[in-house]
């Protein structure tokens, strides 16, 4: 616990300006201070907008404040002013306490929705105006010593005021001029005399209630304003008054004539003349001022999910972790972890251990405080069982690689219903997942579980298999659609000089995975510094007897940040721009005159794939394989995925699997194919942080941190908030919901999407 934070707002002769002071204010809330001494020299908003990060309260004590002492003040705030303050005190105040010992402003208590402002002298014009009351938080209260200015509580929706009107017994009104214009709601208690009160509003007496209320809060406001003698004073209640709105049917019991009777019998009178009836012509039909139906300006849509969030937007194989973060919100467990497995056989594998996370990079929430732990989501789908294939289509398609791509499409294509074989050159499935990636990325065991779950749907698997010219011929034959995953396994080597000495890093990795050791020497120099590259590194390291790792690159590295700082951990450097110029027995000559001592150098710079089983009229002039934009070959019936087309990460190898599998059921359908339609991104300025704040790393779970962007949440705020009641929610049953917008009762307000946190409701004009 902190001590109390004094801050002098005077420094050198120099006002602090409110700006600076806030954040003074904001630095010191972070670092643990609760309680506040601030000697103002009239700075804004003091108290305002303030929040402990683990819910403690805050005590702010203040001298000389400026205007709007306590706007938009917090639940847990208290705010003790010393003397009086000026305009503005608890304006929009959403749960502080607020206590001035002296006189306040004008518009004290101005639109306050929720906490108690205790005054302790007279308020100036419109003080409690426009105060109003939410149903899910408590009233706000409005405690005054003396009297209010004119128009008081002018347009008051709800809440309570009390005028206690002490020493103000010569006054004519206590309340000043035409008080309560416009009043709807709430209550206005009042001693002393009262003059030019609005129309729209009653006085009453008391009754058993009120007594009790003011009993209790009197007793209360006065020991807080530090004037409990008045109190035996103030509990004669024979002094005492109430003020209540008038319902809308009781005001209109006292108009003498509507408007429209007015408009057309006296303004623009069809008989005799009027006015203006030589000037202007009418059809003297009779509007509403405010528009329901199709006379509406806008009208809101509820379009859920009609926009991606960011995570699914950036997510190569588009899962949409909003959808499963919502399950798991109403308890849906199984639900949420099978969902993924309806986009990827590998949700531990990739998106809980190798994949970079696009998804997490982008989240809202990390706009907030931190991106939610979407590995962690991945990494418990990790033991779901997957149903066995159940054969109901009668083409019959053929996959060549049983790499992440390959898998990918077999997944998908078996589970819509397709019998699938996969022809696989190495003796086990799972590509480069199995052959290179070292287990400090991902773990062994929870790679097998999720091959094991691949195998046990049923695909025909044929391992140690490596596609000749005769058998890819043979598949074209008895096939109804190919796809070529053959990956890319063809080390790139430069031809440096010397470039014989070198070892290729893809044949160090795969024989680095099955035990083979190598006896590299001391020092090695690896070139290329992409994501690869950081995994010779590990396995360098784990060789044994190293000393010295150097990783090189004509450009920046492209590897990924936490691979590269795993990589310097271990103790590697490296280094960029360096262009290689030859290699020798005793290390690396670079073309600026540097030489890299090494015992060995291995080069990762990309691998190719290799198509020496394709006939050559499906490859290009430089021996490349030839796709059109859905992946098809010159042979409609091949499709080519994976890094055989383009290197990737496995989140694109994945996807690319996925989006082979529709085009190639488009394709044995007879449906022309076309691109794939993606949902736009949904406009970040729509997702509502304020709704979220509660919700910290440090206090709640994942599910309820995350801020569904684009996928309603259910939270009913629509429905709470709309003033027509227009909103209704339909259950339909299993989980499903809807929320839709009577048009007969909506005013296009547009309340519904300023509210909704997920965006969800969208405005639009109505034609």
């Amino acid at each position: 616990m902190c001590a109390k934070k004094i801050i002098n707002t005077i420094e050198n002769d120099k006002r602090t300006s409110t700006q600076n002071l806030m954040q003074e204010i904001w630095s010191a809330i972070g670092a643990g201070y609760n309680d506040f001494e601030i000697d103002a020299c009239g700075q804004h908003n003091i108290g305002g907008s303030v929040w402990s990060k683990n819910g403690a309260e805050l005590n702010f004590y203040i001298k000389n404040p400026g205007q709007r002492v306590g706007s938009m003040g917090a639940k847990g705030t208290n705010i003790y002013v010393e003397g009086s303050a000026p305009a503005d005190t608890g304006w929009l105040n959403s749960g502080a306490k607020i206590v001035v010992n002296g006189d306040s402003g004008d518009t004290t208590g101005h639109c306050a929705a929720s906490g108690k402002i205790y005054i302790g002298g007279n308020v100036g014009t419109r003080s409690g105006a426009l105060m109003k009351k939410d149903p899910k938080f408590e009233a706000p209260e409005l405690w005054i010593l003396g009297s209010t200015g004119s128009f008081s509580f002018e347009f008051m929706g709800g809440g309570i005021a009390v005028v206690c009107g002490v020493n103000c017994e010569d006054m004519p009104s206590v309340l000043g001029d035409r008080a309560c214009v416009g009043m709807v709601g709430g209550i206005v208690y009042v001693r002393g005399n009262i003059k030019n009160l609005s129309d729209d509003v009653f006085l009453l007496d008391l009754d058993e209630n009120d007594v009790d209320f003011l009993k209790n809060g009197l007793k209360l406001y006065l020991s807080e304003i530090k004037k409990i003698d008045y109190y035996e004073e103030l509990i004669d209640f024979s002094k005492w008054h109430k003020i209540v709105a008038k319902t809308y049917e009781e005001r209109q019991k006292q108009s003498s004539i509507s408007l429209k009777t007015f408009r057309i019998n006296k303004w623009f009178e069809e008989i005799g003349g009027s006015i203006f009836s030589d000037l202007i012509t009418d059809d003297f039909k009779s509007y509403d001022l405010v528009q329901t139906g199709e006379s509406r300006l806008r009208k809101p849509n509820w379009k859920n999910y009609a926009y991606s969030a960011p995570c699914e937007y950036n997510c190569p194989i588009k899962i949409p972790t909003q959808k499963r973060f919502s399950l798991l919100r109403s308890g849906k467990i199984k639900e949420a972890l099978e969902l993924v497995l309806d986009y990827s056989p590998f949700p531990a594998s990739v998106c809980g251990q190798v994949c970079p996370n696009l998804c997490l990079n982008n989240c809202s929430r990390g706009n907030f405080d931190e991106p939610l732990d979407v590995k962690m989501l991945g990494s418990l789908s990790k033991d779901i069982k997957a149903k066995p294939i159940e054969i109901t289509k009668k083409e019959k398609i053929a996959i060549v690689g049983a790499g992440v791509s390959g898998i990918s499409a077999a997944w998908q294509l078996s589970r819509r219903g397709y019998e699938v074989e996969i022809y696989e050159q190495d003796n086990k499935i799972g590509g480069k997942l199995s052959q290179v990636i070292p287990e400090e990325r991902l773990h062994k065991e929870i790679l097998e579980t999720e091959l094991e779950r691949f195998k046990s749907i049923g695909v025909k698997i044929h391992t140690s298999t490596k596609v000749t010219p005769e058998l890819f011929n043979r598949l074209e034959q008895n096939f109804d659609s190919v796809i070529l995953a053959i990956g890319g396994h063809n080390p790139v080597v430069i031809p440096f000089e010397g470039y014989e000495r070198l070892i290729k890093g893809l044949n160090f990795l795969k024989d680095a995975k099955n035990g083979k050791k190598y006896n590299l020497g001391k020092k090695v120099v690896v070139i290329g510094a992409g994501n690869a590259a950081m995994d010779v590194i590990t396995e360098v390291y784990k060789q044994g007897g190293v000393q010295d790792v150097t990783a090189i690159d004509i450009q920046e590295p492209s590897a990924f940040e936490k691979e590269i700082n795993a990589a310097k951990k271990l103790g590697a450097k490296i280094l960029w721009p360096c262009f290689t110029q030859k290699i020798t027995e005793n290390g690396v000559q670079l073309k600026d005159g540097r030489f890299l001592e090494a015992d060995s150098a291995i080069i990762s710079v990309g691998d190719r794939p290799i198509f020496d089983f394709l006939p050559k009229d499906y490859l290009d002039e430089k021996s490349r394989i030839q796709v059109n934009e859905f992946m098809q070959t010159q042979n409609d019936k091949v499709f080519v995925i994976g890094d055989a087309i383009k290197p990737g990460l496995f989140t694109n190898a994945i996807a690319d699997g996925k989006h082979a599998a529709e085009n190639v059921i488009k394709f044995l359908c007879g449906e022309t194919l076309a691109p794939l339609k993606e949902k736009d991104l949904i406009p970040s300025k729509r997702i509502k942080s304020e709704y979220y704040e509660c919700y910290n790393s440090n206090c709640d779970n994942e599910q309820n941190r995350c801020m569904s962007c684009g996928y309603c949440r259910d939270c009913g705020l629509c429905k709470q908030s709309c003033p027509q009641n227009a909103i209704s929610r339909i259950d339909k049953g299993n989980g499903k919901f809807e929320y839709v917008s009577d048009s007969d009762k909506c005013i296009g307000c547009g309340i519904c999407a300023g509210l909704c946190p997920c965006g969800i409701w969208e405005m639009e004009n109505n034609k």
